[in-house]
């Protein structure tokens, strides 16, 4: 049909009549937004996975195609489904994504439900349910014990290779897929390089979907696509957050992932000693850099131990100061330590603003970022630090860091304040001065 024929007949249906139509998923969806099916005897028929990754670029349709699989689980609308299922995970990064993208988002779970079929939503009971007595459970990755004891019949889990507990929680909710004779899970993710994504996609009960950001163009903003694709384009950053390919080691970068997954532990023994850094950005403006706040630790046996990664992006000097001050209260850190060369004095004082009994050390760089960086990743490489947790975002940086810097040529703030606060725990000196030239 032309666009007036169409326009034409749809002129002529009523509000539920369109409504319908505009939650027919099948009329809508890209072929990466359905379950992997094959032919047998003429007949279509679900393949015979019980993991099905779809791995996607930035705004590929990942969230809608999750939402609408949840959708016709709960529902039992085939043909993605034969039955409701009665009992089903919605796994995030944090109750915040579960909450603001799995459940609440323009493309999540109950924007794609007709008003007649959208399940209710109780935020304090973290449950969806729906009028045949399907009821889906809210759980974060940040809490991979709260998975244990519950059982379902599918699972969703969003953004999976940003988990940090990823293996943890992953473990847990296999333990809970045990109810009706196939229990299937969908994973939706932005591709990283993690152990556990490269062993699920050669699992042989897992099926993959790949699909960039390109292919749901017609549903994205024609400057968001021009802007990105002008700026990241065939770069390494370009290839994982719009190609949605996953991006190997760097050759000529400081760390490797096998490095970093052998120096990766549960968590962290007893501490002497732990700081908070922070490298901050020349200004506030949405498009200086981040302000990299990273946490560490250090044994009685010297050993340092990452322990967290807070750093935030376009942020006042309020709001990052006081985002760092929470981490280290929350850790009952020893000393915030601060990079002055973009802002001096000022950036202890905006530090002593928010809260005037932080003890701030102040360092300043006076070599390079590949220099000052290359001790700390001899320190790696001699075992003498370890991540607990894993940190998605700054692993990136790490691997992706080489002489000439990152290569989307962006400031690598992560690994910034990583090689200040392992600098700190590691000095020779029993005490820290205020400044420290590095």
């Amino acid at each position: 049909m032309s666009p007036t024929q169409r326009l034409h007949i749809l002129t002529q249906l009523n509000e539920t009549e369109l409504e319908t139509l505009a939650t027919t998923w099948d009329i809508f969806a890209h072929p990466h937004q359905c379950p992997p099916a094959v032919a047998a005897n003429g007949a279509a028929r679900r393949d015979p996975w019980l993991t099905w990754l779809l791995i996607g670029g930035r705004g590929a349709g990942k969230t809608r195609a999750g939402a609408e699989w949840i959708r016709a689980q709960a529902l039992g609308l085939p043909p993605f489904a034969d039955a409701p299922v009665t009992r089903i995970a919605l796994v995030g990064e944090t109750e915040h994504d579960v909450r603001e993208v799995m459940i609440e988002g323009i493309s999540g779970l109950l924007a794609v439900h007709p008003r007649r079929d959208r399940p209710s939503w109780s935020p304090s009971r973290k449950r969806l349910e729906w009028a045949n007595g399907a009821v889906a459970y809210a759980f974060s990755a940040e809490d991979p014990e709260s998975l244990r004891g519950p059982q379902f019949g599918c699972a969703w889990s969003d953004e999976m290779a940003k988990w940090r507990y990823a293996e943890a929680t992953f473990d847990m909710l296999q333990f809970g897929l045990r109810l009706g004779s196939q229990p299937r899970q969908l994973i939706t993710t932005t591709p990283r390089p993690t152990a556990l994504l490269k062993r699920l996609m050669v699992d042989p009960s897992s099926v993959t979907t790949r699909a960039p950001t390109q292919a749901n163009a017609l549903n994205l903003a024609p400057t968001f696509l021009k802007g990105v694709m002008a700026r990241y384009q065939n770069t390494r950053l370009g290839r994982q957050e719009l190609d949605g390919e996953i991006i190997e080691d760097r050759p000529d970068a400081l760390w490797s992932r096998a490095l970093i997954e052998a120096c990766r532990v549960d968590g962290a023994p007893q501490l002497t000693r732990i700081v908070v850094a922070v490298d901050p950005p020349a200004s506030s403006s949405k498009r200086a850099d981040a302000c990299g706040i990273v946490a560490a630790g250090i044994s009685e046996t010297g050993r340092v131990f990452v322990l967290a990664d807070d750093t935030v992006s376009a942020a006042t000097p309020s709001a990052w100061a006081s985002r760092a001050i929470a981490l280290w209260r929350r850790l009952e850190a020893d000393a915030l330590v601060a990079e002055i060369n973009q802002g001096g004095e000022m950036v202890e004082a905006v530090i002593k603003q928010v809260d005037v009994s932080v003890p701030v050390t102040s360092v300043r760089a006076t070599r390079g970022k590949w220099v000052r960086a290359e001790p700390v990743a001899t320190l790696y490489e001699q075992g003498r630090v370890k991540h607990a947790g894993c940190f998605p975002a700054l692993e990136d940086e790490m691997c992706d860091f080489a002489r000439g810097g990152l290569s989307s040529a962006r400031s690598p703030d992560r690994l910034d304040a990583l090689v200040w606060a392992v600098t700190a725990l590691t000095a020779s000196a029993p005490t820290m001065p205020r400044v420290r030239e590095l």
